[in-house]
């Protein structure tokens, strides 16, 4: 591994996590890439470990490896997984599994690289969180496990605030990610209904998450912390937040 700033970022072969991935590259760092599947191609300046996030045992293992060669001030917990489902059909099971990846990995992660941070009393966590946590309809799990992310944010900014350490979330609205668009093809009914929702008209891109977490990451920005930034072309504008 090279000498830059190391950043860890889970869920990062695709998607959001991947424009992150590129984004904080392109910046000058190093990214630590934890995900269950491999990237098309692992890029410069980047570390693949694969691992499953909602096995604990193999997360702590990884986690330990990781941090005990290298110190990680910087993580972005991005990994998340939905199970689609209205009350009448959401089973424990299906929560269980959604809160195990989106909540409780991201806990283990903040542990494992708390130690660096403190040491070096500087750290910035950027959450990603969604704007489902405000309500969305046929995710249940899904939604309860972000707005716990974003219970998780607050609480950390206010212990973590005197050790110099940073947490905030980001909440995408409709991204233009392979999984989104497999869902809601272009031109089909339901991808339109979404479109007319947005203020803005359009579907956002992977891009546009991962500049504001590279800001949020920024070491210049040390005065904002336990803030949710929407990401959503207006979507939440005039919900309650």
């Amino acid at each position: 591994m090279d000498s830059k700033e190391c950043v860890l970022v889970t869920g990062a072969s695709r998607g959001i996590g991947r424009a992150i991935l590129e984004r904080l590259i392109a910046d000058g760092m190093h990214v630590i890439n934890f995900d269950k599947e491999s990237p098309v191609k692992i890029a410069e300046h980047e570390t693949f470990v694969q691992v499953d996030i909602s096995d604990e045992k193999a997360l702590r293992a990884v986690l330990a490896d990781v941090t005990s060669k290298h110190s990680i001030n910087r993580l972005v917990n991005n990994a998340g997984i939905v199970r689609p489902a209205t009350i009448e059909n959401t089973t424990i099971a299906d929560l269980q599994a959604v809160m195990s990846v989106n909540v409780a990995a991201a806990i283990i992660c903040v542990q494992a690289v708390l130690p660096a941070m403190k040491a070096a009393h500087f750290g910035r966590i950027v959450n990603i969180a969604s704007r489902a946590a405000l309500g969305k309809e046929e995710r249940i799990s899904y939604a309860t496990s972000k707005a716990g992310l974003l219970g998780l944010t607050r609480t950390l900014a206010l212990e973590l605030a005197s050790n110099g350490i940073t947490v905030n979330a980001i909440g995408p609205g409709p991204i233009a990610t392979e999984l989104f668009q497999s869902a809601n093809p272009p031109g089909a009914p339901a991808t339109q209904r979404i479109l007319d929702r947005v203020p803005l008209g359009r579907i956002g891109q992977p891009e546009e998450v991962a500049h504001i977490a590279a800001s949020l990451l920024d070491q210049r920005a040390g005065y904002t912390t336990g803030q949710v930034v929407y990401v959503c072309g207006g979507m939440t504008v005039g919900l309650s937040q």
